[in-house]
């Protein structure tokens, strides 16, 4: 009963169950009991997020796995998350943005662990490249589009929404 209402409401609860204990009795069992530790995840996932935008940023920091938040870092800085991944040995794989700052915290705090881009910026990557690649031969295309490519009634229509 300590553990879920803690203090007064504890007391009152055991109070009520014929159990005679003082709310401070009851807080001291409640600070006796161990913190579970928690264990060392093998893939975590790493990302910046604003707090609020262009002033305050923190990271984030998630069990890939089991898509638990581990720790939320103040700030976007290298040091940080160095510091945090030092204090936290045996993480394998760490999931991150394109982000350099994080790759060289990886790299000085795991040096063995395998860096993964996460999948919204590698479509985000790949997006870009498509596009510029249509840019760049946006001029092929044009001559391409003068002549219509089939012959028909709604061929002039069709060449004139791609122009």
């Amino acid at each position: 009963m300590v553990a879920e209402l803690a203090g007064r409401a504890g007391a009152r609860l055991l109070a009520i169950l014929a159990v005679s204990l003082s709310r401070h009795t009851a807080l001291r069992a409640l600070l006796r009991i161990p913190l579970p530790t928690g264990r060392v995840p093998r893939v975590i996932g790493v990302d910046d997020f604003a707090l609020r935008r262009r002033h305050r940023y923190a990271t984030v920091i998630i069990d890939a796995e089991t898509h638990e938040r581990i720790d939320v870092l103040p700030g976007r800085t290298a040091d940080t998350l160095e510091a945090w991944l030092r204090e936290h040995p045996g993480i394998e794989i760490v999931c991150r943005d394109g982000s350099a700052t994080y790759a060289e915290a990886i790299r000085r705090a795991l040096p063995d662990a395998v860096q993964v881009t996460d999948r919204w910026h590698v479509w985000h990557n790949l997006c870009e490249a498509a596009l510029s690649e249509v840019k760049a031969h946006s001029a092929c295309w044009a001559t391409v589009l003068d002549a219509p490519i089939y012959d028909g009634p709604r061929a002039q229509t069709t060449l004139e929404r791609w122009n």
